[in-house]
C-alpha cells in the first residue's frame, strides 16, 4: 500500500504559490473521496484521515511562514 503522507519538511521546502496548490489539491482530493465514502465504494477509508492530516499540515506551515513574514516585517521597522 502506497504512503500518501505529506511530510512537514517537504512542505517547509515549498513556496506559498506551491503550498496553495497542493491544499487545492488535497481538498479536492478529499472532495471526492467523502462522495465514493457516501456512495459506499470507497476502498481505504483511512485515506479520508490522512487526506484531512495532509490539509491540517499544509494549513499549518502556510501559517508559520506568514507569522516569520510578519516578525521580519516588524523587526525591519
Amino acid at each position: 500500500m502506497p504512503k500518501y503522507k505529506l511530510r512537514a519538511d517537504e512542505l517547509r521546502s515549498k513556496d506559498l504559490a506551491e503550498l496553495r496548490k497542493l491544499l487545492e489539491d488535497q481538498r479536492a482530493e478529499l472532495v471526492t473521496l467523502r462522495q465514493k465514502a457516501a456512495a459506499g465504494a470507497l476502498e481505504s477509508p483511512a485515506r479520508v484521515r490522512e487526506v484531512r492530516k495532509n490539509i491540517a499540515r499544509i494549513l499549518t506551515i502556510m501559517r508559520e511562514k506568514a507569522a516569520s513574514q510578519q516578525a521580519a516585517k516588524s523587526e525591519t521597522r
